[in-house]
Parts: C-alpha cells; sequence; structure tokens
C-alpha cells in the first residue's frame, strides 16, 4: 500500500471529512506493523488491515461451505475488506442498506447483491431493483410482502425469501428477537410468496459467534417442517451467518463440524435438491484487522488508551469480548491484567478484559489490538469529536487463528 489515510467515522463510506485523507503516493510505508508504528508514532487510533488473511480465510469458507457464500457487509464495509474478500473469491454480498448496495454496485459491477434486510424503505426497494439490478429479497411479514411486490411491480427475475424466526439460542449475540416470522407465519408467506417469485427461498440466522454446530441442524429441521407443511416448491434455504471465530477464552469447533452438521442436516431432512446459501461476516474477516492504540495514562492495572466502545472497541464494552493484545516493543516484565479506558468522557467508555500486558506498560506505549475486523470499523462513532483513525495494509500475520482456515501470508 502506497498510502497512509486518516478519516472521521461519520458517513465513512460516502465521504472523507475535510483533512481526513493524508495521502502520501510518492512514498512506500512499511508493511509490518511494528515498523509502520515506529515510523509514523500514531497518536490517533492505527487500523491495519490484512488483505492476505481476509483473502485466506475467504477460500477456506468457500471451499468448505456447500453452496453459495453471500458476505455480509454490514461486519465490515471497509473498501481495502471488501477488495481482499474479492481477491478470495467471493462474489455475492449481503447487503442490508441502500448505502451498501451502491457500495458494493461501484466497487463491483458483476456481483450479485441480495438484500436480506427483512423491513426494507420503499425507496430502498425501488433504488436497488430498478437502478442496482437487484433481484433477491428477504421479507418476514405479509407487509413486506406486499411493499415488495408493489415497488418491483412484480417484474421479472424476483427472489423472495421468507425469514423464518428461531427460538432464542446460546449464541453470543442472540438475534431471535428482531426479525423472523413465526413456523405458522412463514408458512402463510411462503404460499402468499410463491406466485409471485421465480425464486423461493427459506432463511434464518443462530445468532452471532455461535459455537454449537448442532444449532444449524437444529435450525435446517424447523424450516424443513416449514417448508413442508407450506407445501410449495421452494428454491433455496439460507442458513444465515454465526460461524465463529477465536478469541482468548474461546477456541470455537473448527470450521468442518459446522460444515458436516449442515450436510448432515440437509441430507436428513430431504432438502438436498435446494440450492444453498451461507452469509459469513465476522468469519471471514475478523482475523484480517488489527488496531494499534496508544496508552495516554495508566492508574493502577487500568490505562486509558486512545479509542474505546465509541470507537473500534465496541464488543469489549458491554458485550464483554476479550481479544488477543502486545505491547509494540521489547518488554520482561511478567503480565499482568489490565483493563482499558476509552477516550471520551462517559464512565461507560469502559472495556474490563482482562487484557494481558507486560506489568511495566506506561504512558506513550502501543498496543496492539487483534481479531477486531469484524464490527470494529463498522460501528465506529464521533463522539466527544474522537472520530480520527488510520488505516494501513500490513503484511502481518494475525495475533489470532481459527481452527479450520487457513489464513494466507503475504508474500
Amino acid at each position: 500500500m502506497t498510502d497512509l489515510r486518516f478519516r472521521g467515522a461519520v458517513s465513512p463510506l460516502s465521504r472523507a471529512p475535510g483533512g481526513a485523507t493524508l495521502r502520501r503516493p510518492d512514498q512506500k510505508l512499511p508493511r509490518s506493523v511494528d515498523a509502520l508504528v515506529a515510523r509514523l508514532r500514531p497518536e490517533a487510533p492505527l487500523h491495519c488491515i490484512r488483505p492476505a488473511t481476509i483473502e485466506g480465510a475467504a477460500r477456506s469458507f468457500l471451499a468448505a461451505f456447500p453452496g453459495e457464500t453471500l458476505y455480509a457487509v454490514k461486519c465490515n464495509p471497509e473498501p481495502a475488506v471488501l477488495r481482499a474478500l474479492w481477491r478470495g473469491g467471493v462474489r455475492r454480498f449481503d447487503c442490508a442498506s441502500e448505502a451498501e448496495v451502491r457500495l458494493v454496485r461501484n466497487m463491483f459491477p458483476d456481483a450479485a447483491i441480495h438484500f436480506m434486510h427483512p423491513v426494507k424503505s420503499r425507496g430502498a426497494i425501488r433504488e436497488a431493483w430498478q437502478r442496482q439490478g437487484v433481484r433477491d429479497f428477504v421479507l418476514d411479514s405479509a407487509e413486506e410482502l406486499a411493499k415488495l411486490r408493489e415497488e418491483t411491480g412484480g417484474g421479472e427475475g424476483l427472489g423472495l425469501v421468507v425469514r423464518l424466526a428461531l427460538p432464542k439460542g446460546g449464541a453470543m449475540y442472540d438475534l431471535s428477537g428482531k426479525f423472523g416470522a413465526a413456523p405458522a407465519d412463514a408458512v402463510a408467506l411462503l404460499r402468499a410468496a410463491r406466485p409471485h417469485a421465480q425464486k423461493l427461498g427459506v432463511s434464518f440466522h443462530v445468532g452471532s459467534q455461535c459455537l454449537d454446530p448442532s444449532a444449524y441442524s437444529r435450525a435446517i429441521a424447523l424450516a424443513a417442517a416449514v417448508i413442508r407443511e407450506a407445501g410449495v416448491a421452494v428454491d433455496l434455504l439460507d442458513v444465515g451467518g454465526g460461524f465463529p471465530v477465536a478469541y482468548p477464552d474461546v477456541v470455537p469447533p473448527p470450521l468442518p463440524a459446522f460444515m458436516a452438521a449442515i450436510r448432515q442436516a440437509v441430507a436428513a431432512e430431504g432438502l438436498s435438491g435446494l440450492a444453498l446459501w451461507a452469509e459469513p461476516g465476522r468469519a471471514l474477516v475478523a482475523a484480517g484487522t488489527s488496531v494499534v492504540l496508544q496508552v495516554q495514562h495508566r492508574r493502577g492495572d487500568a490505562l486509558f488508551v486512545n479509542d474505546g466502545v465509541y470507537g473500534a472497541l465496541s464488543d469489549a464494552g458491554a458485550p464483554g469480548f476479550r481479544f488477543p493484545v502486545r505491547l509494540l516493543r521489547d518488554s520482561a516484565a511478567p503480565l499482568v491484567a489490565c483493563s482499558f479506558f476509552g477516550p471520551t468522557c462517559d464512565s461507560a467508555d469502559h472495556m474490563k478484559g482482562p487484557f494481558l500486558l507486560p506489568g511495566d506498560v506506561a504512558e506513550g506505549d502501543w498496543i496492539e489490538v487483534g481479531q477486531l475486523g469484524a464490527y470494529g470499523a463498522s460501528l465506529r462513532t464521533a463522539f466527544n469529536g474522537f472520530d480520527r483513525a488510520g488505516i494501513a495494509e500490513v503484511a502481518d500475520p494475525p495475533l489470532l487463528e481459527t481452527p479450520g482456515y487457513e489464513l494466507g501470508k503475504a508474500a
């Protein structure tokens, strides 16, 4: 990469705020995190993207999954990440907004885009259908079906996918409370949608960071029961996302265990003739980005750092995710359990960790935090004006690997 970019968090996909982009076309930046930090000495958070890691994760997932892979753009819409996924073989994208649809279409004119948000504005449907060539839409209500019929005019090629609600599960982020039709309602929706759809499907989501392969088996069995009860021809089954990655206190079952559960359930339920889709996000990009923080103050074992829950570390706040960390200098001091406070004036800007770091960590030190490629960029805000972050591509391996993924390493 030949430039370093700094930009704000507000509308990061559609504009670069004044002064937020620093281009250095005449200089080649170092390709290792340590060398980059030694040279730049950044006082703003620095997002270090590992394209080879993202490409490798994409190739691993595509090779393992027995169907079509749709990347969930909401997980990380950074263009450098999307380009790495494309190089890794991803050609289909799960979009949840008009802006995401436009972003993908502008970057990849030949991509297949699927509008997978169950509740969409009429304007977003028109933009996707009329201008961006989107043909597949998710719904979970009769009202959304009517809206889609009206705004697409029942045009040729319309694909309709009914989102099925699942019982509350054990995933780190349970997604059963907002979207999805109850089984009886899903049956009615499939019957109502069939005359208007060239392609008809059923989808579900077991929840984000799901550690139980059998959750997919149970969801597929429920989807099969709904399909049988509906008594209409269904063309595809979308098993959603939720595929997990490793964190310091979490080693998930390997990727093949999830794929085996899906294959076996599809066969056992007599759904082998259906097209199969998945919508991974975290599984493809989590390991592909780290964030370098600077320590601004130390109070006991609490470190005040320049990013926090209103920035890239949202998951380290209330959800309590732990992330791999390392101090970017040599130290022989024993490790101690640290917590972080972010830069804002809100006392809720607190990350308990624990984050294990050498006991002599001090003001001015830089810390690299890994596994932040999933949602670390997309959930950033501009609260308190702490909205600047640098973005650079590096060749380092990830700080943590997940079983079942062959993560590429840059040449």
